[in-house]
């Protein structure tokens, strides 16, 4: 089939099976390699992207379902350098491996454009279906808070930093 779509403000096109999934379509058909696969079950949040405004799980949907849509992953969120979310990452040391951190960008945006002003509870609410092995959650939530308008406190409360998994106390939950 057929498949159209704007992905980061330019029409793309491509021919694919139908049950080929939007993050196969985006990063195999069509280049953007910054839409992550990691369970392909929709669970860790890696392959978030935003489908007409709304985050979605890319490996969850067909690309045939997208035909028609308009698609930004993390390379559409920039143009010629960082956007404020994406240096407010950069600045709050928000990503270490990076495998999560388009999913997260992906999220905070939609976050952000319905709520300007979330509280930390939102912000850790919102990220709280991607999958972060690195970070600790942290310093993503620090870069959110960062984008609240009107502009709060840089850094979150030392008590928000998140409660120890199951004995594992160098993994935190969001």
């Amino acid at each position: 089939m057929k498949v159209s779509l704007t992905v980061n403000g330019r029409t793309c096109s491509a021919d694919c099976e139908p049950r080929r999934t939007l993050a196969d379509f985006l990063r195999h058909d069509l280049g953007f390699t910054g839409v992550r696969v990691g369970c392909e079950h929709g669970a860790c949040g890696s392959c978030t992207v935003l489908v007409d405004g709304a985050t979605a799980r890319a490996c969850c949907v067909l690309a045939v379902q997208a035909d028609g849509s308009d698609v930004t992953t993390a390379e559409g969120l920039a143009t010629t350098s960082l956007n404020p979310l994406q240096e407010s990452f950069r600045r709050h040391h928000a990503l270490q491996c990076g495998f999560c951190t388009p999913g997260m960008l992906a999220v905070a945006t939609e976050l952000l454009r319905e709520n300007p002003s979330p509280t930390e509870a939102e912000i850790r609410t919102a990220i709280a279906g991607n999958l972060c092995r690195c970070t600790g959650y942290h310093n993503i939530v620090a870069a959110i808070a960062a984008m609240r308008e009107p502009n709060r406190d840089d850094e979150p409360s030392a008590g928000d930093a998140g409660a120890s998994v199951a004995g594992n106390p160098g993994r935190t939950d969001p």
